[in-house]
């Protein structure tokens, strides 16, 4: 882990933190209005400063995180999660929804039986209905 750096953009940050796969995919979540920084939207040339609080999606969950040291190599996951830390709420809250989806599945059960031909024409009739309106 580098940390005499005192600037790092955001989404190499994000990628070195092993939040996304690429840089491109960070960028782009960023300008799609999926990451926020300090509460805002931000550009993914905004550069980190530690005790920054961002906001990201992961998966079904949304993620608070803290950034705690800065980065721009990538490096293995262990190494990659002493760059940021995640608050007391946001991890009381994901484990909440888990639990509520978890629940979810329970209560809506899986169909009988796959459709057959007369009931996937339905089906298709139904969404072609829909997304004419």
């Amino acid at each position: 882990m580098n940390t005499p750096h005192t600037k790092v953009r955001l989404d190499k940050w994000l990628w070195a933190a092993r939040f996304f796969k690429t840089r491109a995919l960070a960028k782009k979540a960023i300008e799609g209005g999926k990451v926020h920084y300090n509460g805002d939207r931000c550009k993914s040339s905004k550069m980190a400063e530690i005790g920054a609080m961002l906001t990201l999606p992961q998966g079904w969950d949304e993620k608070r995180i803290e950034i705690i040291a800065l980065s721009d190599q990538r490096r293995g996951a262990p190494e990659a999660a002493l760059l940021y830390k995640e608050t007391a709420a946001s991890i009381k809250k994901r484990e909440e929804e888990a639990e509520k989806r978890k629940l979810m599945k329970n209560t809506t059960g899986a169909p009988d039986q796959r459709p057959n031909k007369k009931d996937r024409r339905m089906i298709h009739r139904f969404k072609r209905v829909d997304s004419e309106l």
